[in-house]
């Protein structure tokens, strides 16, 4: 009798129903790398793609940017069909380049174009890290001259939201170039007075860091955007010293005098505004 009850089964229970597996659609919820919150997509887009617990920046595509930028959300695109040649006959570039149009839907890393800022006329470009992680190479560094030119030319503001891995190897020396062009050209366009704002989101790196994008009358970045030109690890075993954690985050840019202000996303547009109201005052006078 005992023996039966202290008697241990060698069986298992296995239940007859399974439970219902939920299909959630790709997309609708979104998780923050920073502190793990977990999100709906549309509330997170309700509030400019930042996280709501921990304020991290999520990236955006230029589209975004622009439609959250500019007046009504137009810009009125130049040179929308330029694209990137293979010059080098590098191997593979050019099926990468049909895959990240195919992917994003744009021709190149930047678009670039004339609109408006609360009423204020300005010439703006975005680039955007989905297309090739935003880097610089022939035709982005033409399209972000032309649009210098062009605001030199019409004497309008210039505006450059940069986000790059750096220049794009696949064109080396041609793609290298686009840091002298890019800079004499703004060079022309402040010794003639025009007003250059750029902005640094996340992340703006390499050559882009080393040219154009440091340039401005005011610099100014996104919160913990990662600003620099060589990665930290290089850096760091060049120096042969450990880097702060904080190092080459834009909060750092500032206190070192890299930067102007940062400014958090939801108040960008308005900062926007009141330093070309400020500009366009003295012009007056």
């Amino acid at each position: 009798m005992f023996k039966d009850l202290f008697h241990k089964k060698r069986y298992a229970t296995i239940p007859t129903e399974r439970p219902v597996k939920r299909d959630i659609p790709e997309g609708l919820m979104n998780k923050c790398p920073k502190c793990g919150n977990i999100q709906y997509s549309k509330e997170l887009e309700k509030n400019l793609k930042v996280c709501p617990s921990c304020g991290y920046h999520f990236r955006l595509t230029a589209r975004e940017r622009i439609a959250m930028t500019m007046d009504d959300g137009i810009l009125h695109e130049f040179d929308a069909d330029m694209q990137s040649g293979d010059p080098l006959g590098f191997p593979g570039y050019a099926a990468k380049l049909e895959q990240q149009k195919a992917k994003t839907g744009m021709n190149e890393a930047v678009i670039t174009g004339t609109g408006s800022i609360d009423g204020h006329p300005v010439v703006v470009g975005v680039m955007d890290f989905h297309f090739f992680t935003g880097s610089m190479g022939s035709v982005v560094g033409e399209k972000i001259t032309r649009a210098i030119e062009y605001a030199r030319d019409k004497r309008l503001p210039l505006i450059l939201f940069s986000t790059s891995g750096g220049a794009r190897m696949q064109e080396s020396i041609f793609s290298l170039m686009q840091m002298a062009k890019t800079s004499a050209a703004l060079a022309r366009f402040s010794d003639e007075g025009g007003l250059y704002i750029s902005v640094m989101t996340d992340p703006t790196t390499g050559g882009v860091t080393a040219s154009f994008a440091s340039l401005g009358d005011y610099n100014l970045a996104e919160p913990g955007a990662l600003i620099g030109f060589a990665g930290r690890i290089v850096i760091e075993q060049t120096i042969r010293q450990k880097l702060p954690d904080n190092f080459q985050t834009a909060e750092f840019n500032l206190q070192h005098g890299q930067l102007d202000k940062v400014v958090h996303r939801k108040d960008m547009r308005t900062v926007l505004a009141k330093l070309l109201d400020m500009h366009s005052m003295r012009r007056a006078e």
